[in-house]
């Protein structure tokens, strides 16, 4: 897909071959995008479903009326399957790892509070925090033409990480304490991926021990030392090319 790409909810039912963008989506179309009569544009419900269509009128500053909408495509889930469990980094580094982790593929991200985590997520400020990282996952998804966004799950404890790396095919936990390269781990063609960064203090001994025992071993991403907020994208473009998802 290389036309523009708007969040338009279900897709089950295209009246008529038509379909109306209004609101925040039909705004950005109209107002922001520019987008004028004859033009491509694409519509996702951002769960794999989507259709091209043209533009048949831009009306007022947040209507767009889309034509030519007959056939929704469905997309096969990609596999392997890509999570990164993410600590939590400090200030807006977690949007910046949220959207390029999306712009590159990765499937699902884990917002983790680890032991060393400076923030910490609470109360009305720990759902605000997520709601940013799940509106930048959509935009991202959007602007990187995505018809799958990530799923960004709810903040999760270091035991509920545990669990998840010991349902995996394969998991790894970045870190420098790795004796092996992730360039060279051998990956599953299907299943379940799943890495964790930690956070700027580094993941700590006894959670390393924990994910050990889950089966994540540590492996070494480089010969630098990345930020938080940097690691995840370069591991999950690293594995994405690995496993042909990036062909």
């Amino acid at each position: 897909m290389t036309a523009p790409v708007f969040v338009a909810g279900s897709l089950d039912d295209l009246p008529g071959g038509e379909f109306v963008l209004d609101g925040p989506e039909g705004r950005h179309a109209v107002s922001v995008k520019r987008l004028r009569p004859g033009e491509d544009v694409v519509l996702t419900d951002g769960r794999g479903h989507w259709a091209q269509g043209v533009v048949k009128a831009a009306e007022g500053k947040d209507r767009l009326v889309v034509m030519g909408l007959h056939a929704v495509v469905e997309e096969p889930a990609p596999q392997p399957r890509i999570t990164v469990v993410q600590a939590l980094p400090k200030g807006d580094r977690g949007e910046l790892a949220v959207e390029t982790m999306t712009e590159v593929g990765v499937d699902a991200i884990v917002p983790w509070a680890a032991a060393r985590c400076v923030t910490q997520w609470k109360g009305d400020r720990g759902l605000k925090a997520l709601a940013k990282w799940r509106a930048t996952a959509r935009e991202a998804g959007k602007q990187s033409r995505r018809d799958r966004f990530p799923e960004v799950a709810d903040a999760a404890t270091t035991k509920q990480v545990a669990a998840l790396l010991a349902a995996a095919d394969f998991a790894a936990v970045l870190h420098e304490s790795g004796d092996l390269p992730l360039a060279t781990a051998e990956l599953p063609a299907e299943g379940d991926i799943v890495l964790v960064v930690g956070p700027e203090g580094g993941v700590a001994p006894a959670e390393l021990d924990l994910f050990a025992g889950a089966g994540a071993r540590p492996y070494l991403l480089g010969p630098t030392v990345l930020r938080t907020s940097t690691a995840g994208t370069a591991a999950a473009a690293l594995l994405l090319g690995r496993t042909g998802r990036w062909g």
